[in-house]
Formats: structure tokens, C-alpha cells, sequence
């Protein structure tokens, strides 16, 4: 055998041994993503329908801010007269929640604000004192701590929450309807929360998430609505 026949013979068996080490990597890196992928929807699977910790994933991948506002901060927070400014629930611990003006967002749905403690009022809906439905929202929680109406659901019939105008007047209202409306349905309900539980009557719905908590939807497959009055006197 020729030295250059040799030297293909060498350089054929190097071919053949790369190939082979590379198609053995390829073949144990495509089991390692299908052991992931199977792990991944196991675990989903497995934790679909429990109740969310409190430490997790941030709730619909919202950048939340955890910072409770400053009395400073409170008391600097300033909307026109007609406005709603502060929202107080003392059973829940609530006390003068700021509220901001929030809209729909890119999904068409109802708009949160970005911290945690503070609540929006729908910007559409109505106003303290104006004789319609005040639409306002808050959050559960955060990525480490519960939110504003994290306690949404302990509220019956009876209880009051008072909302500050801009001007500083106040207005109380009383609870009727506390309702746990399941995601699916939770659109279809807005309608009915738009409106007053009692024709004729002033009032204010608060919405938040509630019940368990889904991995795959990532978010929570409960939406709690409460419903209130305007009280007499």
C-alpha cells in the first residue's frame, strides 16, 4: 500500500469517527429536551388547579411593583374634583388606597395598576355621586406579597366601603353581592357588574383574580366580583 493510499484510509476512519461522535451529541441532546418537555407538562399538569404561593410567578407576567406608597405619597395624590381619590375598606385593612384612572389594555381587558396597593377605577364607568356604577380593580398580589384585595372575598352584606372624591367628599357603600365567578364566565359577567344589583341605586363593583391558580393559562381561574350600594343618609 502507497503512503497517499494510507493517508486516505487514515483521514476516511476520521470522517467516520467525527460523524459518529457528533450523531451520538445530537441523538443525547434531542432525549435531553424530550425529558424536559415531558417534565414540564407533568409539572404543569400536576400543579394545575392548586392554590398559587404567594412566592411565584407574577401574576399574568406583569411587572409589579411590591412598594407601599408613603403617607407623603398618599396625601400628595391629587385628581379633579369629581373624581374618586381614595379608596377605604376597614374591614379588609384598607385605608385610602389611591385611585387611579386605568382603561383597557391591548387584550381589551380591564387595565390594573402597576403597584400592588393602589386600585384603578374604569375610566368609562361612573363617578361617586353621579348616580351610575363605579367599575374599580385591584390585585391579589404580587410576586412576594398579597395585594390590595387579597381579602376581597371575606366581605358579606353589611359591609361598608367608602370612596374619597377629589373634592373630599365621601361616599359609603354598602355590600349586597359577593360573588366568585370562574374565568370562563367572568367575561360574560362584566355586564352584569356594569349595572346596579338594585335599579335605580348608585353603586360600585370591585373586581380582582381569586381561586386556585393555573401554570398553563398563568393566571387565576376565579375572578371575585363584589357588588355595592350607595348607603341611605
Amino acid at each position: 500500500m502507497t503512503i497517499s493510499a494510507m493517508s486516505l484510509k487514515i483521514k476516511g476512519w476520521r470522517r467516520v469517527i467525527k460523524w459518529t461522535i457528533w450523531s451520538i451529541l445530537g441523538a443525547l441532546f434531542l432525549v435531553f429536551l424530550i425529558r424536559v418537555v415531558t417534565f414540564e407538562n407533568s409539572y404543569y399538569a400536576e400543579k394545575e388547579g392548586s392554590e398559587r404561593a404567594v412566592v411565584d410567578v407574577v401574576e399574568e407576567e406583569e411587572e409589579l411593583i411590591e412598594v407601599k406608597p408613603t403617607e407623603e405619597e398618599v396625601k400628595e395624590y391629587v385628581v379633579a374634583p369629581d373624581r374618586p381619590r381614595y379608596l377605604t375598606i376597614e374591614k379588609l385593612g384598607v385605608l385610602n388606597a389611591r385611585i387611579l384612572p386605568v382603561g383597557v389594555n391591548s387584550g381589551g381587558e380591564l387595565a390594573t395598576p402597576s403597584n400592588i396597593f393602589d386600585v384603578g377605577w374604569y375610566e368609562a364607568s361612573g363617578k361617586p355621586g353621579n348616580g351610575g356604577t363605579m367599575i374599580i380593580d385591584g390585585h391579589n398580589g404580587g410576586p412576594t406579597m398579597h395585594g390590595v384585595f387579597k381579602k376581597l372575598p371575606d366581605l358579606v352584606n353589611g359591609d361598608v366601603i367608602v370612596v374619597e372624591r377629589g373634592d373630599g367628599l365621601k361616599y359609603k357603600y354598602k355590600v349586597v353581592e359577593n360573588e366568585t365567578i370562574s374565568l370562563a364566565d367572568s367575561d360574560a359577567y362584566m355586564s352584569v357588574a356594569a349595572e346596579s344589583p338594585e335599579a335605580g341605586k348608585e353603586s360600585i363593583t370591585l373586581i380582582t383574580c381569586t381561586g386556585e391558580w393555573s401554570q398553563q393559562q398563568r393566571t387565576y381561574l376565579s375572578r371575585q366580583f363584589t357588588r355595592a350600594v350607595l348607603a341611605e343618609g
